[in-house]
C-alpha cells in the first residue's frame, strides 16, 4: 500500500524554445501550474503523509527561484519546455523532503490543455 498527498501552486514566467521551429522560439509567457504528489509506505503519527503547508512551502521555495524570471537565463538553457521545469523542480524539491517522504510526480501545465510530468517509477 502507497500513500499519496498532492498540493499544487502556480508561478509566472517567460520562456523561450530557441531551437524551436515554430512560434515558441519567440519570448512568450505562461502563467505555469505545478502539481507535486509525495508518497510514503505508511502515515506518520498524525495519520499524514505530510502536512500540506509544510510540502506547500517547501514548493514555494523552489517556485521562488523561477517565479516572474525569464527561465533561460535563470536557468541557463537555450530550450525551456514544460519537461524540462517539471524536471528542474523535481530535482530541487527532491532535496528538501524528509526522509521517508518520496516525490512521486511533478506535473507542470503551461495551460489547461497542456502540461508534462516528472513520475518517479522506483518502488
Amino acid at each position: 500500500m502507497e500513500f499519496r498527498s498532492w498540493v499544487r501552486a502556480k508561478f509566472e514566467a517567460a520562456h523561450k524554445i530557441t531551437h524551436h521551429l515554430g512560434k515558441c522560439k519567440e519570448l512568450h509567457g505562461h502563467t505555469y501550474i505545478v502539481e507535486v504528489a509525495v508518497s510514503s509506505k505508511g502515515l506518520d503519527n498524525l495519520n499524514m503523509v505530510i502536512d500540506f503547508e509544510n510540502l506547500r512551502n517547501k514548493l514555494s521555495e523552489v517556485l521562488k527561484m523561477i517565479d516572474h524570471k525569464y527561465l533561460n537565463e535563470v536557468l541557463q538553457e537555450d530550450d525551456i519546455t514544460a519537461e524540462f521545469l517539471a524536471l528542474f523542480i523535481y530535482k530541487e524539491l527532491s532535496k528538501k523532503l524528509p526522509e521517508g517522504i518520496k516525490l512521486a510526480v511533478v506535473r507542470v501545465y503551461e495551460n489547461p490543455d497542456y502540461w508534462a510530468e516528472v513520475v518517479n517509477n522506483d518502488r
